[in-house]
């Protein structure tokens, strides 16, 4: 036996290479790569998307916004441009869901804070109680990075319209008042096209290290 493999050893050591590097190339193929949605309205639960885009299946993205932030400066697409940034809506006066979803936004907040290409944009669903005063409170409170994290007010009817229109991640209020709507745990990724590639419940560790996971792969690998 050990005459053979010595008479055979490079034929035996070639095979074994060969062999070595056919099994690699085929887990390389079988092994599904990852990939991420982009979402359109159509794909999302109706009911947290406005019934006039409600069929477009294809080809959405963020509309163009302007809100004020906590410091008094005027944030629109032009600040995210090129980013990849997670929306949320909340209100400084939630008790229930918001001071969760804060403590889980600032997870992210550290995880990309050396990140250039990664920000963070919250909106107040409340804009009539949430002033620019009320918001830099409360993100001095938080540990709101001014230079990744805008906390943005401005017109209801706007904010309403990005929420449902845009980022299609709020469902409505009550029908007795305009433009209301009721504040959801939904986190929304958008990467540096304006898409919408994901929804994580805001409240969950795991889907916020999922998020934390999918916005790692996307600053690596979304050159489209």
């Amino acid at each position: 036996m050990l005459d053979f493999i010595k008479k055979y050893r490079i034929l035996l050591g070639t095979f074994l290479i060969f062999s070595i590097i056919t099994v690699s190339l085929f887990y390389n193929v079988l092994k599904p790569s990852k990939t991420l949605p982009i979402y359109n309205p159509a794909d999302v639960n109706p009911e947290l998307v406005d019934s006039t885009v409600q069929y477009i299946a294809r080809e959405h993205k963020i509309a163009h916004f302007s809100f004020v932030n906590q410091n008094g400066k005027t944030i629109t697409q032009k600040d995210y441009e090129g980013k990849i940034y997670v929306a949320d809506f909340f209100f400084t006066t939630c008790g229930t869901i918001c001071p969760i979803m804060t403590t889980n936004m600032i997870d992210i907040q550290k995880a990309f804070l050396n990140n250039p290409k990664v920000m963070l944009l919250s909106h107040t669903v409340t804009p009539e109680i949430d002033s620019v005063s009320v918001l830099k409170k409360y993100a001095i409170e938080k540990g709101v990075v001014d230079s990744k994290w805008n906390l943005v007010t401005g017109d209801k009817k706007e904010i309403y319209s990005m929420a449902r229109k845009s980022y299609l991640a709020v469902k409505l209020g009550k029908p007795s008042e305009l433009y209301d709507m009721v504040h959801t745990e939904n986190f929304v990724l958008v990467d540096a096209q304006k898409r919408v590639r994901g929804f994580y419940d805001g409240t969950k560790k795991e889907d916020i290290n999922k998020l934390i996971d999918d916005i790692n792969w996307l600053c690596e690998n979304d050159k489209k």
